[in-house]
C-alpha cells in the first residue's frame, strides 16, 4: 500500500477492465514519472470524450453528433442491418471493409448470471427499426460464446414473424491455426460452415 493520492490513483486505475493490480501500478507510476504535458494530454483526451461523445440515436454506437458517420453515409445498404454487442465490434467489421450495410449496437449480451435480460439491451430500439419493412436481412454478429450465442438465438425467434432472411457470421477455425489445439465447439462449427471449393 502506498501512501495517498498514490494509492487513490492505482485504486481508480484497478476499476478499469482488463487492468489488474500490478499493471494499475505500473500505470501510476509511469504518469508519476511523465512528463506534465503528456499528462495534460491525457486528462483532456479523457475529459473530452465524457464531454463530447454520446450514442448515436439511431444505432447506438458511439458518435460525436446525434447520429454517427454510418448512419449519416447514405451510401450504406439501408435494407441490411448488422447487429453487434459492441461499438468496438462495429470498428472490428468495418476494417474488413467487406460490409456496406448499417449496424446496431446492442450495448451487451443477454446473460443472467450477470443480471442482464434483453431489456436491459437495445432490443426495443431494433424491433422499432425493422417495423417499417425497409430493413430485409439481418445480420446476427454477436460474439461467439456462451451469452453472444443466447443473444442471437433470441433475436433470431424474436424477429422470425417478421419474415426476414436472418443470419449469423460464420465461426470455426482461425487461420494459421492447428486443428490439435481447436475445441470441439470450434472444430464442430468449422464442419457445419465448410463450403465447396471451386478449384
Amino acid at each position: 500500500m502506498y501512501e495517498g493520492v498514490v494509492q487513490d490513483l492505482i485504486d481508480e486505475l484497478g476499476r478499469l477492465p482488463g487492468v489488474g493490480p500490478k499493471s494499475a501500478q505500473r500505470i501510476a507510476f509511469h504518469l508519476l514519472a511523465a512528463d506534465p504535458a503528456d499528462v495534460r494530454r491525457l486528462i483532456t483526451a479523457l475529459v473530452e470524450v465524457k464531454e463530447k461523445v454520446r450514442f448515436c440515436r439511431t444505432c447506438g454506437n458511439v458518435a460525436e453528433a446525434e447520429e454517427c458517420r454510418i448512419c449519416r453515409d447514405s451510401r450504406r445498404d439501408l435494407s441490411v442491418i448488422c447487429v453487434v454487442e459492441e461499438s468496438k465490434d462495429v470498428v472490428a467489421i468495418e476494417k474488413t471493409r467487406e460490409f456496406r450495410g448499417r449496424y446496431h449496437v446492442l450495448g451487451g449480451a443477454i446473460s443472467p448470471i450477470e443480471g442482464i435480460g434483453p431489456d436491459e439491451l437495445r432490443v426495443k430500439e431494433l424491433m422499432t427499426r425493422l417495423a417499417d419493412g425497409t430493413v430485409t436481412e439481418l445480420i446476427l454478429a454477436t460474439d461467439p460464446n456462451l451469452e453472444g450465442e443466447a443473444t442471437a438465438t433470441y433475436l433470431a425467434r424474436l424477429v422470425k414473424p417478421m419474415g426476414l432472411r436472418v443470419t449469423r457470421l460464420a465461426s470455426g477455425l482461425p487461420v494459421g491455426g492447428d486443428l490439435e489445439y481447436a475445441d470441439e465447439v470450434t472444430l464442430g462449427r468449422a464442419f457445419e460452415g465448410r463450403r465447396l471449393l471451386d478449384v
